[in-house]
């Protein structure tokens, strides 16, 4: 596993192929980064569904009230919801959408975004300066990219915990 320099702001993600190591930017997104930690630390985003996955592009999800796969889960509204939080303004950066680089998902309202977020398959400049850049995989992208592909997927894997680093 890749060192963890920064605990605190560090996510470990399990999927079924293993942990995923993601470093947070909180000097580039607070608001956004803060709220990750909050809904992992309650519990949140655990078992929640890979809802839109598109080979090449990214992997999206976080919906936390309507994407739990062991609460009442319903495909067709997964990806629809947010958390019971107000949504976050927008923290766009310089910091480029490159493979591994973790966004936040939102409306067409740059300042919708809440709880989703997706993990960019590739480089996906196209996106720069219009969604939040708040985090990167350093560890275990392979297990990202081993994640089942749809619109939804007809079988989506979930996140099985979502953990901050200081706290397992």
């Amino acid at each position: 596993m890749a060192e963890i320099k920064d605990p605190e702001n560090t996510i470990l993600m399990e999927l079924k192929g293993g942990t995923v190591v993601i470093e947070l930017l909180p000097d580039i997104a607070p608001q956004h980064c803060a709220r990750m930690k909050e809904l992992a630390r309650a519990g949140q985003y655990d078992n929640v569904a890979f809802h839109r996955v598109i080979d090449g592009f990214m992997a999206q999800t976080g919906d936390v009230k309507n994407g739990n796969m062991e609460a009442g889960f319903n495909l067709r509204m997964a990806g629809t919801g947010g958390s019971d939080l107000p949504d976050l303004p927008a923290e766009f950066s310089g910091i480029p959408h490159d493979r591994g680089t973790l966004g936040a998902a939102r409306s067409a309202n740059p300042n919708s975004a809440n709880s989703q977020f997706f993990i960019n398959f590739s480089d996906n400049h196209f996106l720069n300066r219009q969604y939040t850049v708040y985090g990167r995989v350093i560890d275990g992208m392979e297990h990202v990219d081993a994640i089942t592909r749809g619109e939804p997927p007809a079988e989506p894997d979930r996140m099985i915990s979502v953990k901050v680093a200081a706290d397992a």
